[in-house]
């Protein structure tokens, strides 16, 4: 035993005699080694070790043509981009010019554009599919269109983000998954191109109910775009280690809308009296006036209005209505069901006004009625004219003003900013005075997000 001890011991000291120098050596470089690769690891461990999926709920059925802006806006570029404040600023084409008093538009394209497979972006890629424009592509990088008649808002048209076949676009995200129930889609996921390697995957809910029911059982972390933050008698709030952020929804007007032919309110005084009575503020949303949103170029801050109920009053006693008659005055609004209790809100004001008001709760924008209380979708570009213009569909209030109809039709004709911002201060002053519509608030919306 004692002489195996030694032989060990012999051979360690003959070992190191032989290899220490080189042993030594070799624990240091890995000892350096191993530092390295620690350091190098905080570079890039997030890319490609440590993916993060958000679980995003929203509201809403959607098909793959009709993704919310808030989506498609990640996953590429049009031509041009619509800023908050309505400017248009180069997208996908570095410039642009209008030509023929507005009937030609070229553009040309970025050199640096490129799809999320790597493929250059070239004018043969822009396929927007106008029926009532010609193109021509005299070369990869310009690509030309010629309307019919001059169409101020297709630098607007044109911000539509562009997709390749298999939905491959230009943007910060890049499509890695969809999932789809018959032709609405049930979930889809998209990948950040860049930093570190987020995932959103965005599930789609029926309804908000389902939505807050689906955040409650887990099912997803965020939820985009709740109007209120309850659901039944829980506060999404008082959820532990979670935060709710409000914004403003600028692209919804809430508004009362009134039928300009019904035998009560075909009176101009009747719709001001009413519009004059309602509050300065609303608890659901931002209070404005006019159909724009405030931070918008072509919003006039001087139509800003303030309640006036003795002044409605006065507009109400016209000399062929006697006092009894006012007294039994009877008004019926028509309401979607999530804004029923700004009805009852309005209600409540125009009894001050000896007025009774009927509420009915509606799924959709009715054939018939005297007051309607929905919300209206804002476009991008200033042009209201498919609204209220007297000889379209879909101006709902039946409302009439040849100078009105003159601005709208000019105002879509007209590509100088400045004589654009004239026409709609103008619009919107006139519209005011005649008040088809009464315009009250932009909703608020929340995002709930658990940590």
């Amino acid at each position: 035993m004692v002489i195996r001890k030694r032989l060990i011991i012999w051979l360690v000291k003959a070992y190191l005699k032989k290899s220490g120098r080189s042993l030594v050596l070799s624990f240091f470089v890995g000892l350096v080694v191993f530092f390295l690769l620690i350091i190098l690891l905080q570079f890039i461990s997030w890319p490609f070790l440590n993916t993060k999926t958000n679980a995003i709920g929203i509201a809403g059925t959607h098909t793959i043509q009709t993704l919310p802006s808030s989506i498609l806006d990640k996953l590429g570029y049009g031509l041009t981009i619509v800023s908050e404040d309505g400017v248009i600023t180069p997208g996908l084409a570095s410039s642009w010019e209008i030509k023929d008093n507005g009937k030609t538009y070229i553009f040309h394209l970025q050199k640096e554009s490129v799809f999320h497979d790597g493929k250059k972006v070239e004018s043969s890629d822009i396929q927007y599919g106008f029926s009532q424009a010609s193109v021509e592509r005299p070369n990869k990088l310009t690509i030309i269109y010629k309307l019919k008649d001059p169409y101020a808002p297709f630098l607007v048209t044109v911000s539509e983000p562009v997709f390749r076949k298999g939905f491959i676009g230009t943007g910060r995200y890049k499509v890695k998954n969809i999932v789809l129930n018959g032709d609405f889609i049930k979930s889809m996921t998209i990948v950040s191109r860049k930093g570190p390697r987020v995932v959103e995957q965005y599930i789609f809910y029926t309804n908000q109910e389902t939505l807050k029911l689906a955040l409650l059982l887990g099912e997803i972390s965020q939820a985009h775009g709740l109007t209120d933050t309850s659901y039944k008698n829980i506060k999404l709030q008082t959820f532990p280690n979670s935060t709710v952020m409000q914004s403003t929804n600028y692209h919804k007007l809430i508004t009362l809308f009134y039928n300009t032919k019904d035998s009560l309110l075909s009176d101009k005084k009747m719709r001001n009296a009413l519009s004059l009575a309602l509050p300065e503020s609303f608890v659901y949303g931002e209070r404005v006036f006019v159909p724009f949103a405030p931070q918008n170029i072509y919003f006039d801050p001087a139509l800003q209005k303030k309640q006036d109920l003795r002044h409605s009053k006065e507009l109400m006693q016209t000399p062929d209505k006697n006092a009894s008659a006012q007294a039994r005055l009877t008004i019926n609004i028509k309401t979607l069901p999530k804004y029923k209790n700004t009805a009852i809100e309005i209600a409540k004001l125009w009894k001050r006004l000896d007025i009774e008001t009927s509420i009915e709760e509606v799924k959709s924008v009715p054939p018939l009625f005297q007051i309607y209380l929905g919300d209206l979708t804002l476009p991008h570009d200033p042009d209201q004219y498919t609204i209220w213009h007297s000889d379209q569909k879909n101006n709902i209030t039946k409302y009439k003003n040849l100078r009105v109809d003159k601005l709208l039709e000019d105002g879509r004709k007209t590509t100088d900013l400045t004589k654009r911002k004239e026409i709609y201060r103008d619009f919107q002053k006139y519209l005011l005075d005649d008040s088809p519509a009464a315009f009250l608030y932009f909703p608020y919306e929340y995002n709930f997000i658990r940590k």
